[in-house]
């Protein structure tokens, strides 16, 4: 597709990037891009793929936006409190970007429709608060052939880590074979500071543009930490286990 005027305005100061140009703009805005999770990672992660132009984006979340969110949530605004979080996130990407075809689902992810919705998109993000959702989505993006990018923060630190096992990476089950014992929501329990998830967050979605774009070798399999608190990050190497349970025997 060409660019045109206005786009070439919007896109400006990342079409002047050689690794981007006018070719990568054109694939952020051919991309589709599924979120899953529109809380305190899928917010940022959220507003930067809109605000970078990608072209299609399906918010899968079915909670409704709380008081407590609003000190990371930064999608939403007071008067959201007790709105579905999907349609609000929607509404919010459309006025930012309006070359953004957002899609909002107010549901959860599950076994049952994991595969339908990583079908349908070209990178899927993994922003949940559960693991139920969590390997549904790592299940069905193996089955697929579907790179996930995926988060996760609790107290002032974070971990990241991109699944793409079509292109030599691992899956999601190699770094977690198997749910926990017991599921507990870390925020309510723990506490998160909110800049810690914007900071996670944006990072979650520099992974998934550079997956776009063919950039860089996170597809390979590294497990990146953060430390908020102590101002560091670590990139480590993720390999692909052998004996996954999932894709061991591929």
């Amino acid at each position: 597709m060409a660019l045109t005027s206005g786009q070439n305005m919007r896109y400006a100061r990342q079409i002047l990037l050689p690794e981007v140009s006018g070719a990568g703009q054109e694939a952020l805005l051919a991309a589709r891009v599924l979120v899953v999770g529109a809380g305190g990672l899928g917010a940022p992660v959220l507003l930067y793929l809109a605000a970078a132009g990608v072209g299609r984006i399906v918010i899968a979340d079915d909670d409704a936006v709380t008081l407590s969110n609003l000190q990371r949530q930064v999608l939403y605004e007071t008067a959201d409190v007790g709105r579905p979080k999907a349609a609000c996130a929607a509404a919010r990407l459309a006025a930012l970007n309006p070359d953004a075809a957002v899609e909002a689902l107010a549901l959860r992810v599950s076994a049952a429709n994991a595969a339908e919705l990583v079908a349908a998109c070209d990178v899927a993000v993994d922003c949940c608060d559960n693991f139920g959702s969590r390997f549904a989505l790592g299940d069905a993006c193996l089955a697929e052939g579907k790179p996930l990018v995926s988060a996760a923060v609790q107290g002032f630190s974070g971990q990241l880590a991109v699944f793409d096992p079509a292109h030599g990476g691992p899956c999601f089950r190699c770094f977690n074979p198997a749910p926990p014992p017991r599921d507990g929501r870390a925020c309510e329990e723990i506490g998160i500071l909110g800049a810690v998830a914007g900071m996670v967050g944006a990072a979650q979605a520099l992974a998934v543009l550079k997956l776009i774009l063919g950039l860089g070798d996170d597809a390979q399999g590294f497990l990146q930490v953060f430390d908020g608190l102590a101002g560091t990050a670590r990139r480590v190497r993720l390999p692909r286990d052998p004996a996954c349970p999932a894709c061991g025997g591929r």
